[in-house]
């Protein structure tokens, strides 16, 4: 990511070497002061004192500059021996002005009279969230004279350039990511006739400026092309993929081009026309299940901005937005080239309720349109708090005010009076923030330690301030100590800065260091919606205490897998490097903390599958997971430093990232990319110093600690009862003995003082709710809904089970399963999960365990399980469809009033079986059965228990009971049939 300034001027002629001036950018690190110096020498003269010229670039690396010159102390000679002539010096002078007054220039990417923009073109590839763009110009010096040409382009400030190369009239320049003293050293050392310009950056809310001018004669032809990689990050959402396209004239070769695979697939891809109604209609998108391909390739006539004018309309920002299917709650775990990359992005749980002080700078600086907005945004902002949500406000100038000394509840009444209370605040005094922070701290710390709030709430803390401190406290690293000190983990801060003349670095840090995200807010016409979308952004945080860990001896290098919160709409995620091992699966085990319960979700990935589909795919990134890992790595590493407690631990810090950084050939604040020619020893420089008003990289995911899990990869654990004995012999079920329900739907009782099992089957309607358990004593009621066959066999529709509602009313919660989802409802607190993933949910009274696309065991209290098994058939199967199979133990603790189709049985009756004789069918005896005072005929047979084998059965031998099992069980069946998934059967 780019977050400073520096540019060099960049001279090229291919006939002679003629002298050039050169500004070079110095970061001066310790002081994080911004310095340039200019340096006047020829091509001959560098070749003949390259130390010197090193001497000097290191000196300037180490001063200020000279104040008291009388002079800019960005044009000085800095210890040459040679000085200025007054035409230089004025020249100098004229190109620092350039830079400082960038922001006023309107932007174009190629600058330059008289030139021929030949074509513009930009690609990218998007594969799993992660984008690599490649900006290419040709363009040709039409003019009568020597010109500089200008190459600038616009890109996103999360974005790391990878490569930039030039050809000059067959001359050609590649580049290399180097440290960054190592390259200004090899810069200062060559014999180039020409030098190269960098990083500047610009005052937009997302972008940096790449900059780069080359002098060249009349009829040159120059061919420029940039590379840079960035991952793209979910809000609400959705991603958002930018491209400034921008020109600045009429180009007769214009297109844009961006590939996205996903390998899950894509749910949507939307393409907002961001660049006015003049191009409604031109951009094209092409989609099917994995990939799609958006292309905006107007013609000449279209970019015109009339039908008679020479100038191009094509001047903004083109914007891809889509999204991913997921499996709900189900993590994404994508394996390639060597290297991991989990996505977690759960959705469908209830929000956690929060607690919220906001902290609100009212110092003079804030006087009128500032104000005006912030009032405007927190309006929106706290109509947005719920009942189960607890605030408070502070405002702080020299002072430190309250509206509430203490949380309340966000009830109408309270937000109506904190509306009131925002709108008669008026702007001025001076800037507390110590003070303010500090008693923000200590109304959460109070609610907390009386219990007055949930324990499973978040709390936070956000803070909008548009400059320094100026009162109490000024010493910022005295400010971040005393926060740190107070604040505990529960705690999150959020820092909101407006405008410029705030630090934003310290608010970024004092934010990292406590949870939080830090976002600079633009002082212009749309501060309040960019107010309310930051909060947007956190207002609904679903889980809490989120971690993502992997079998120990399956991975190495895993990147922050330990996160505080996650918001809805968003992402977390986690790579790393894979291990030499034998097995050709990988697994992730994800815990977090939602609303009312703590859950597990496990996920798995084939490690040779998406290698061999992207390997298939013309436009995909097939090295994008290794080149995540060290984005991600790197982005880390540097919010690591930027917070590190002393200088040994930084440099430590440092020395990783340079490594990383030319390895993987990344521009960071730390490294430069040296631009060298093929044919000779002309070299340029790319520079990307460090803006201390910025800050050095993206907030991703909110950090709990850094350390890195590794768990075992044992599944979860589940009751005996649920996955039978393997035996050898005949395909029986052995070990502890269940009641099952099986396909159509087949009943089997197993009465343990009888020793045998009774089986019978139930014909009734699709729609039909039938009753299995129902429990009034402990509270419990276990209802199937069936659903039917796609046609009739043999003229019968079989129907199945197609959803099983397992509630309890003591506990107040309702297990609904279908073979589309599992849902999961506590009060008003409402979950779904797929059947995509492996789960564990703990719950105060509930546990339920999700095994991937297999089955779902419930257990109450420890005292009652039940299970449900998922059939999946073939989808063009003409008769039967997806279907449940029900499994409860029988030393379930029912209580004495249990009855229903199965429950009834728990009172287990007595039952004599005599009179054995042959049937109709040989291998089927036939016999008479006393039961409940009732004499019937029944069959030998047997049905099929799928726990131990789901494709083919272990078989039971039981006793059948004809006609829907009259005389067996109680009553008619039809007496069984309730109104609702959570009804209790009537007495019969």
């Amino acid at each position: 990511m780019f977050v400073a300034s520096s540019e060099l001027a960049c001279c090229f002629d291919n006939s002679v070497a003629r002298s050039s001036l050169l500004c070079q950018s110095v970061e001066i690190e310790e002081n994080s002061v911004n310095q340039t110096s200019c340096y006047w020498g020829s091509a001959t003269a560098y070749s003949g004192t390259t130390s010197k010229v090193g001497e000097l670039i290191q000196s300037a690396e180490g001063t200020v500059g000279h104040a008291d010159s009388g002079v800019a102390p960005d044009c000085q000679a800095s210890g040459s021996e040679q000085a200025f002539t007054d035409g230089e010096f004025e020249e100098c002078l004229q190109m620092r002005s350039l830079v400082t007054s960038e922001e006023e220039e309107d932007f174009e990417a190629i600058r330059g009279s008289d030139i021929t923009v030949k074509s513009y073109t930009v690609e990218s590839k998007i594969t799993a969230r992660f984008a690599h763009t490649t900006v290419k110009s040709s363009v040709v010096n039409s003019g009568p004279n020597a010109q500089s040409i200008g190459f600038n382009v616009q890109i996103p400030k999360r974005a790391f350039i990878t490569n930039f190369t030039m050809n000059v009239n067959g001359i050609t320049f590649i580049g290399s990511v180097k440290e960054k003293t190592v390259a200004r050293n090899l810069y200062a050392q060559a014999r180039a006739r020409g030098k190269a310009a960098g990083i500047v950056r610009t005052n937009s809310q997302d972008m940096e400026t790449f900059k780069t001018e080359v002098h060249v004669p009349p009829g040159s032809k120059v061919e420029f092309e940039l590379h840079y990689q960035e991952m793209m990050q979910r809000k609400l959402g959705t991603y958002t993929h930018t491209l400034h396209i921008q020109p600045g004239r009429l180009v007769p070769q214009l297109q844009v081009n961006v590939y996205i695979f996903e390998p899950k697939g894509i749910k949507f891809v939307k393409t907002p026309n961001t660049l006015g109604e003049h191009f409604a209609g031109l951009t094209k998108v092409t989609q099917t299940k994995d990939k799609a391909h958006v292309v905006f390739k107007p013609t000449l006539q279209q970019q015109r901005k009339c039908d008679n004018c020479t100038e191009s309309a094509v001047d903004g920002i083109f914007t891809v937005q889509y999204d991913v299917e997921r499996e709900t709650n189900a993590g994404e775990l994508q394996v390639s080239d060597g290297h991991f990359v989990q996505f977690f992005a759960p959705s469908d749980l209830t929000p956690l309720s929060k607690n919220i002080v906001f902290v609100i700078d009212v110092s003079g600086s804030m006087w009128g349109l500032k104000m005006k907005q912030t009032v405007e945004a927190m309006k929106t902002i706290l109509d947005d708090l719920t009942m189960d949500d607890y605030f408070s406000i502070i405002d702080f100038n020299h002072n430190v005010r309250c509206w509430s000394e203490e949380l309340v509840p966000g009830t109408s009444i309270n937000v109506r009076e904190a509306k009131k209370y925002i709108q008669n605040i008026k702007p001025n005094g001076g800037t507390n923030i110590n003070e303010a922070l500090l008693k923000a701290v200590r109304i959460l710390l109070k609610a907390l330690d009386q219990g007055l709030i949930d324990q499973r709430s978040v709390s936070m803390i956000i803070l909008v301030s548009d400059g320094d401190p100026t009162v109490g406290e000024i010493k910022l690293s005295a400010i971040q100590k005393n926060v740190k000190r107070e604040m505990r983990e529960e705690i999150s801060l959020f820092s909101l800065g407006i405008g410029f003349d705030v630090d934003f670095d310290f608010l970024e840090r004092i934010a990292m260091e406590n949870r939080g995200l830090a976002q600079r807010i633009f002082a212009n016409h749309d501060a309040s919606e960019q107010l309310k979308l930051f909060y947007s952004q956190v207002s609904s945080p679903l889980l809490r205490k989120i971690t993502i860990q992997f079998p120990e001896d399956s991975v190495t290098d895993v990147t922050q897998n330990h996160f505080d919160k996650f918001f809805s709409g968003s992402e977390l995620v986690v790579a790393g490097k894979l291990k030499s091992v034998g097995s050709n699966m990988l697994q992730s085990f994800t815990t977090a903390s939602a609303a009312t319960m703590d859950l597990t979700i496990d996920t798995e990935a084939d490690l040779q599958e998406l290698d061999t589909l992207l390997s298939q795919q013309e436009h995909s990134f097939a090295g994008f997971a290794s080149r995540m890992w060290a984005y991600i790595t790197i982005n880390q590493l540097l919010a690591e430093r930027s917070l590190a407690p002393t200088a040994a631990k930084k440099r430590k810090i440092t020395q990783r990232i340079m490594t990383l950084a030319v390895e993987h050939q990344f521009v960071t604040p730390l490294t430069s990319m040296l631009v060298e020619s093929q044919d000779g020893p002309e070299r340029l420089l790319a520079d990307s110093p460090k803006d201390p008003k910025q800050g050095c990289c993206p907030g991703i995911g909110l950090p709990a600690r850094t350390n890195v899990d590794f768990v075992s990869s044992n599944p979860p654990s589940r009751p005996s009862w649920v996955k039978p004995t393997t035996t050898q012999g005949p395909s029986q079920a052995k070990g502890p003995h269940v009641t099952v329900v099986e396909n159509d739907p087949h009943f089997i009782v197993h009465l343990p003082k009888n020793k045998m099992d009774v089986c019978f089957n139930i014909d009734s309607k699709p729609g039909h709710i039938l009753n299995l358990v129902s429990d009034p004593g402990t509270g419990i009621v276990i209802n199937g809904q069936l659903v039917g066959g796609k046609k009739m066999k043999n003229n019968k529709l079989n129907t199945y089970f197609g959803t099983i509602s397992i509630y309890s009313e003591d506990a107040g919660v309702k297990v609904v399963v279908r073979t589309s989802r599992i849902d999961l409802m506590e009060g008003k607190n409402n979950h779904s999960f797929s059947w995509a993933a492996t789960a564990k949910l703990n719950l105060n009274r509930v546990k339920v365990a999700i095994e991937k696309e297999h089955k779902i065991t419930v257990t109450i209290d420890d005292k009652i399980s039940a299970m449900v098994l998922l059939h999946r058939v073939w989808k063009k199967h003409p008769f039967n469809v997806d279907f449940l199979g029900f499994y409860a133990p029988s030393d379930n603790q029912y209580s004495s009033q249990v009855h229903g189709l199965t429950g009834q049985f728990v009172n287990e009756p007595e039952v004599k079986v005599f009179d054995v004789h042959e049937g109709t069918e040989p291998e089927k005896k036939q016999a008479t059965m006393e039961v409940k005072g009732n004499k019937l005929t029944v069959t030998r047979g047997w049905q099929k228990d799928y726990r131990n084998d789901k494709k083919h059965g272990s078989d039971v031998y039981c006793w059948f009971v004809h006609n829907s099992g009259k005389g067996f069980i109680d009553g008619h069946y039809s007496n069984y049939i309730v109104p609702d998934l959570d009804s209790f059967l009537p007495s019969l």
